[in-house]
């Protein structure tokens, strides 16, 4: 299971809100690529056949089973600073990350590396 922080709670709150669709999820996923093998995304989505949901304070969550796995003890958080706003993860199961955070290589090697975010 993935976990949200109260910063990202409430970002996340507050897009799915602006969008007046009481069936939007945050949708947690992974793809293949990105400099260390597999980068992350994040959308507002509607919970599909086969995904994972949960509700964290009142967000809906969903991640698609092939990235449940990569993302299990994941930590979303929503970080507003000097340097910029965005959502970062915190996650266990990444043996490393390149330097803009959003690319991840897990200890057995899936995902194909790509280009650098």
């Amino acid at each position: 299971m993935v976990t949200l922080t109260p910063a990202a709670v409430e970002k996340v709150s507050s897009l799915i809100q602006a969008k007046d669709n009481d069936q939007l999820a945050l949708r947690i996923f992974i793809k293949s690529g990105g400099c260390s093998g597999f980068s992350y995304g994040m959308a507002l989505d509607e919970k599909k056949d086969n995904d994972q949901a949960f509700e964290i304070e009142g967000v809906k969550v969903v991640i698609d089973e092939m990235s449940g796995q990569y993302l299990n003890g994941a930590v979303v958080d929503f970080v507003d600073s000097m340097m910029g706003a965005g959502f970062k993860i915190e996650n266990p199961n990444a043996t490393s990350t390149c330097g803009c955070g959003s690319s991840f290589k897990t200890a057995d090697g899936a995902g194909k590396p790509g280009a650098c975010c």
